[in-house]
């Protein structure tokens, strides 16, 4: 077999994020089996306790067991055994989180996998016709693709206790998206940064219109005027945050008024540091204008979608803070 035939993915490229995954399966015991679990007088002992210790060793153990799965620090591992009297079952949940490149889904899988096979180990002495059933990912968080659900969906006492949390959506709020590019407006070059963010906008649910500028100070500065006056709540400008001759956009921002909103810039450029070293170099900047949140973005393709990526868990808190909410 060829040497790389197998292979750890690449993450080298990716930026850590707050990760979480629960995953979920049961026990299905016999009216006997199930009270000597539930009533805790198992011959080997405690089962339920025992396999909340199995479950953390195993999320903890998930690379050693799985080749290609990537070692990861984990924050956070816990382990519940409830008890289902109409099915004779113990549903088993592991919950696991951390910051990291990568998922945690597998450490979840392998948590509730060990948990489950452990109570397996101290119930088959009273009776071996046991049957470990729909282990699977109940949900994960993390990463720019936010919050995933498994089809089959999730219980409301499931929701109530585990919180799943995707990124915050922008319904119905007004957003305008321009594209600064002397090239791109005299119809000699295709804009390819624009349409990522208005697309990645449209996602989270807002209503986007865009348009394309000229570089430069006075067509941005005037129209972001305008803009501030027409009840947009968010402006994303993308192009002209370089060292060029004619990357005018953070000064355009500076002249049409409002006030800096430092932390947003430094935010971007703090988190594309992971995608590149040149992150140093932007001058990515952000201003509220009246009512308007004014973020200015690079301008190429990949550099757009790095950066709506960031910020977009934000954004929807960032409008309603200016409509007066709290920091929480």
């Amino acid at each position: 077999m060829p040497g790389d035939a197998f292979h750890m993915a690449d993450i080298r490229g990716k930026r850590p994020t707050r990760r979480r995954a629960v995953a979920v399966g049961e026990l299905l015991a016999g009216a006997e089996a199930y009270a000597s679990i539930v009533e805790r007088r198992l011959p080997k002992g405690d089962a339920l306790v025992m396999a909340e210790i199995a479950g953390l060793q195993g999320a903890k153990q998930a690379s050693n067991l799985m080749p290609l799965c990537h070692p990861l620090l984990l924050e956070l591992v816990r382990v519940r055994c409830v008890p289902v009297p109409e099915r004779q079952a113990i549903r088993v949940y592991c919950e696991v989180a951390t910051e990291a490149r990568t998922g945690v889904e597998m450490e979840a899988l392998a948590g509730a996998a060990a948990a489950l096979l452990t109570l397996y180990d101290l119930t088959k002495p009273v009776d071996p016709a046991l049957s470990i059933e729909a282990v699977r990912l109940l949900f994960k968080e993390g990463g720019k693709k936010g919050c995933w659900r498994h089809p089959l969906g999730m219980s409301n006492d499931e929701v109530a206790h585990y919180r799943p949390r995707g990124i915050a959506r922008l319904d119905g709020i007004a957003c305008h998206v321009i594209t600064l590019s002397d090239r791109v407006h005299a119809g000699q070059a295709e804009d390819g940064a624009g349409p990522v963010l208005v697309d990645a906008l449209r996602l989270l649910g807002a209503n986007v219109t865009s348009e394309v500028l000229p570089d430069g100070v006075d067509p941005l500065r005037a129209r972001l005027v305008e803009l501030s006056g027409q009840c947009i709540r968010l402006c994303l400008c993308t192009g002209g945050t370089g060292l060029g001759p004619r990357d005018r956009t953070p000064e355009a921002l500076l002249q049409a008024g409002g006030i800096e909103v430092e932390g947003l810039a430094e935010f971007f450029r703090s988190e594309s540091r992971y995608f590149t070293p040149l992150a140093w170099l932007s001058r990515a900047r952000a201003i509220k204008l009246d009512g308007m949140l004014v973020i200015a973005l690079p301008g190429s393709p990949r550099a757009a979608r790095q950066g709506i990526d960031i910020l977009a868990p934000v954004l929807a808190h960032a409008v309603a803070m200016m409509d007066g909410a709290g920091h929480a």
